[in-house]
Parts: structure tokens; sequence; C-alpha cells
């Protein structure tokens, strides 16, 4: 997540510059065949390209609604664990009467958050990030689930048995939770906790579950793809076919001007084509790096901020002094 005022323009033209090369070459090939090449036909109704264009804007635009929701959607699953955390918090300080038991509840949650994290960054193939721009960009912020193993990260929180049966568990985040459910079924039988509480706790658990069901759902079911790769090719679609419906427009400006550019004004073609293209794939571009929001990208939902800053809650809740630092942003950039 970025935390800055804004994207910086230089920022968003080197991010982009590769499309950019690309449109200038696209809106070149029309204008050498033309003005060099006598080509005069290769022509297009502005019309045409116009509608065209506004059919694209319809599907960008579609596109760019459908992945801000993911985003969105991710953001408040992760609000919900945030709050549902604060209560699992303070139901175990309340409910739990040994202060041992309480700190192996709040540790093993932050094992739950650290595990789910790293589910949740672990790459699928039909996200972005290894795409030149993105892949480049990367070296402008950090991610830490990329620095540092999941084995380094649950051993701060778990006994060498649990971190060696979640480890080689499919879905170490479940597995967590299997394991707390079983620990408060401990508590109750040796009456560490009221049955009352028990149920109490377990449905927060319950909650848990949920949410991490629902951030699973965003993170395995891509936005759909037949709607992903008609936006590519209306967009592309309309970048070839701009430079044809500018020729001879800018052809009839040769009319009413003189000097060196009589005759050249079609030249134009290229920067300006380029420039209306840029609009659409730069819209693209955005989209595209918005649709997964858990996958390292500089506009990602920031869940191990939001992990790193419950385990703080909950540690203070429970009279710890030894509190994790807060991941500081990189270049604005937090995740």
């Amino acid at each position: 997540m970025h935390l800055g005022k804004t994207y910086r323009v230089s920022e968003f033209l080197v991010w982009t510059r590769r499309q950019i090369y690309v449109l200038l070459a696209v809106g070149g090939i029309p204008v050498i065949l033309y003005q060099v090449l006598g080509l005069r036909w290769l022509t297009l109704p502005l019309t045409v390209v116009g509608l065209l264009g506004t059919a694209t804007s319809f599907i960008v635009g579609f596109k760019n609604v459908q992945t801000y929701n993911r985003t969105a959607d991710a953001q408040h699953v992760w609000t919900s664990i945030l709050n549902s955390s604060r209560f699992w918090g303070i139901c175990v300080r309340g409910f739990v009467a040994k202060p041992a038991d309480t700190r192996d509840l709040v540790e093993r949650h932050a094992a739950w958050l650290t595990c789910l994290r790293y589910e949740l960054r672990t790459p699928r193939v039909w996200e972005s990030m290894e795409k030149a721009s993105h892949a480049e960009y990367r070296r402008a912020y950090r991610i830490p689930e990329r620095e540092t193993s999941i084995d380094e990260e649950l051993c701060k929180y778990l006994s060498e048995e649990e971190q060696r049966q979640i480890l080689k568990a499919s879905n170490k985040a479940t597995q967590v939770l299997w394991l707390q459910g079983r620990a408060l079924r401990r508590l109750l039988d040796e009456d560490g906790i009221s049955l009352t509480s028990y149920i109490e706790l377990n449905k927060i658990l319950k909650e848990f579950i949920e949410q991490q069901g629902r951030a699973e759902r965003l993170k395995n079911f891509p936005y759909p793809r037949q709607y992903a790769i008609i936006n590519t090719i209306f967009v592309w679609a309309f970048c070839a076919l701009l430079p044809f419906g500018l020729l001879k427009e800018f052809d009839k400006l040769n009319e009413g001007i003189a000097g060196f550019m009589q005759g050249s004004m079609v030249w134009l073609v290229i920067p300006f084509s380029a420039t209306i293209s840029w609009m659409y794939t730069s819209l693209e571009q955005v989209g595209e790096s918005t649709e997964n929001p858990f996958e390292g990208s500089a506009n990602d939902v920031p869940i191990t901020q939001i992990a790193k800053m419950i385990e703080r809650e909950l540690k203070e809740i429970i009279g710890d002094a030894d509190l994790p630092a807060l991941p500081e942003p990189t270049n604005d950039i937090i995740l």
C-alpha cells in the first residue's frame, strides 16, 4: 500500500515505459507506410476508431471497478481479522486463569496470522508480479514474506512439536486453528476455563475460519480470465487502429501550415496516438496491478503490517513488554 500523497509522474512513466515504447512503434509504422512509401489508402474513418474507443473505455472501466472491489473486499477481510483478534485478546485475558495459558493462546494466534499471510503471498500462475514492469518496481519496497522463511517466523510463537506439525500440513493456517481448538478443549477439561468461556472462544475461532476462507477466495479465484483477455484485446485493437484513423485528419492540417512543418504534419500522429493510447494501456495496467490484492504489489493490502499490529496489541493486552516492531514504509510503500 502506498502511504504517500501520490505517485510521482516520473515514477508512473518509468513503470509504464515499456508500453510507451511499443505504442510509439505502433504509431510509427502506419505513418511510415503513409508518408514515406506513399500508401495513401491506409486510412480508416475516425468515426469507426472513435466507436471502438468508446467500447474500449467501457470495458476498461468495468475491469477497473471490479478489480478495485477485489482490493476493497481484501481490506474489509483484514479489518475484520483485526477486530476479531482484538476481541480474542480481550476474551483470552479475561476468561483464562493461568497467565502461561493466556500467553500460549496469544502466541498461537500470532502463528495463525503468520501462516495466513505467508499463504496469501505465495505466487499463483495468473498473478502479474513476475511481469518485467512489476518485477522491476519491487526493488523500491520490501516484501517481508520473501525475505524471511516461514520456519524462522513460526519458531517465535510455537513449540518445536507444534511447529513440525504445522510445517508438514498442506494448509498451515487451518492446522494452527485446529491446535488452538485442541488447546481450548484441554483448558476446559482441566478447569482452566468455564464452559461458557469455552463456547464463546470457539465462536471467535469460527469467525477466524470464515475470515480465512474469504481471504483464500480472493487469493485462489482470480478475476475471470474471459474478462481479462477481452479487455486486453480491445485495448490493443484500439491502440493499433488509432494511428490509421488519425492519418487523414493530420494530413488535412498541411493545407493551413507553412514553414518547415508544411507537408509533414502526418508525423505528429506518432506522439498524439501514443499519448491517447497510453491513457488506455495505463488504465489496464493499473487494473492489472489491483487485481490480486495479496500478491505483493505496491498497491496490495498491507497484511504484514496489520498482522504485526495485531500481535503488538494482543501482547499489550496480556502485559507483555517485549513488543514486535511495526514495519517501516520503504519509499512510502508498506506491505
